[in-house]
């Protein structure tokens, strides 16, 4: 078994479940783990927690040059049903290729790549090309108050000279049909969309359900809600997503209409899904809360929303969404963070660079994540992020299901490919 594997299989047996409670399982013991991991080599970790066993890890190591990149990610996963698995989620067995259970692709795969790496640079005496910060967090499965937001408001001089990071969602391959054969893409992150999670609320008259109603909450937000999840959001191009569009294009050898994507998402097959999730602003009615007893009308009802919106479209969406609910339905943030965007120039070239060395037949794009990140909270200090956490995936493996989604899993040849770009990346000669 390869270090990497191995790495990846003890971190995918550690519970670090994430159920959005201040008294989940903790990251604690995962943290441990990787301090202890890095301390053998002779690294030395920095660790800090923002509540009882959810505990963060930063650790630097020193390069040829001291400006920065930062590394993070994080520990926590979301919850997993064991009922619902083949192999038990918190088992991290190695079978079929693959390392199975919760976290493999999100993103405890990922922390094994870096992880082994550091470590074979240690026992053999290598170092990278500029100082390497490392931060293994918590939290980033919720509002990631306990991590991100703690680290960069209660400990910002451990990220001293950090002005680029890289992270998860980004650096994959997508094997898509082209002509006689198939072309591997490799979508490298370069920003998300804003995240506007909103707890909404109607307010009306109680009164006994039998009787005429007066202002009947639970009615008036379910109307509401019927029109937010009705609304069909415009179509708006960001820069990022239009270089995307117009890269898939040329790799794939096609005109792709921007006046048709959605259709044109539907045509391109795994091509589409790359851009077909951000080409517009959504807000997904997601919880319900209403009421205690059937025959009495609450004063009260509330809901929750999943709102994200895509960079520099903020203003465009909240006044929509505030169009939507009505005047009669308050809302509020349960957590926000807004877009980020990333240049397509310098350390965007350098991730696609090592992608191609490795792979020389892969075609590197620019892509946009719908979901978000850390990075919304490093973005708060002046990191620009990218998503580059790097996989030669099986054609056949569908990497977008694996994220939260039943049987996850990582190919062992896949995270030790990892391991040779994040080699390649760090220790290259700077240009």
């Amino acid at each position: 078994m390869t270090e990497v594997a191995r790495i990846c299989s003890d971190l995918l047996k550690i519970d670090t479940t994430n159920d959005g409670t201040p008294d989940g399982s903790g990251e604690r013991l995962a943290a441990e783990y990787v301090a202890g991991l890095l301390a053998d080599v002779g690294v030395k970790p920095t660790l800090f927690e923002s509540a009882p066993r959810r505990t963060n890890v930063v650790a630097r190591i020193p390069g040829d040059s001291p400006d920065a990149l930062l590394i993070h990610g994080h520990l926590d996963v979301v919850p997993a049903d064991p009922a619902e698995w083949r192999l038990h989620p918190f088992s991290g067995e190695i079978a079929d290729g693959c390392v199975h259970g919760r976290g493999a692709v999100d993103m405890k795969g990922s922390l094994a790549m870096t992880l082994a790496l550091v470590r074979d640079w240690a026992r053999t005496g290598r170092r990278p090309k500029r100082d390497i910060v490392l931060a293994f967090l918590a939290d980033e499965e919720a509002t990631g108050e306990y991590g991100a937001k703690y680290a960069v408001t209660r400990h910002r001089d451990l990220f001293e000279g950090c002005t680029e990071a890289i992270s998860e969602s980004g650096g994959f391959s997508v094997t898509v049909p082209r002509g006689a054969g198939d072309l591997r893409v490799y979508p490298v992150a370069v920003g998300e969309r804003g995240t506007a999670w909103m707890r909404v609320t109607a307010h009306g008259v109680p009164g006994h359900g039998s009787k005429p109603p007066v202002d009947n909450p639970v009615a008036e937000l379910s109307r509401a809600l019927a029109r937010l999840a009705d609304h069909r959001w415009p179509v708006r191009l960001t820069p990022a997503v239009a270089s995307l569009i117009e890269g898939l294009g040329t790799a794939l050898g096609t005109r792709v209409d921007l006046d048709r994507l959605d259709e044109e998402a539907e045509r391109l097959g795994r091509a589409g899904t790359l851009f077909k999730g951000v080409i517009r602003n959504s807000a997904n009615p997601t919880m319900l809360d209403a009421g205690y007893k059937v025959n009495v009308i609450p004063g009260t009802a509330q809901a929750h929303v999943d709102g994200r919106f895509l960079p520099g479209f903020r203003d465009e969406f909240l006044e929509t969404v505030d169009k939507l609910l009505g005047p009669k339905i308050t809302r509020e943030f349960v957590s926000f963070g807004d877009g980020v965007a990333s240049p397509t120039g310098g350390l965007f070239g350098e991730l696609c660079a090592a992608l191609v060395a490795e792979d020389p037949d892969g075609r590197p794009v620019p892509y946009v994540m719908t979901g978000g990140t850390d990075a919304k909270s490093f973005a708060t200090i002046g990191i620009r992020g990218y998503g580059f956490a790097p996989l030669m995936l099986d054609p056949g493996l569908d990497y977008f299901g694996m994220f939260h989604g039943v049987d996850e899993r990582v190919p062992v040849a896949g995270l030790e490919f990892g391991v040779r770009v994040l080699d390649r990346l760090l220790t290259s000669p700077l240009a």
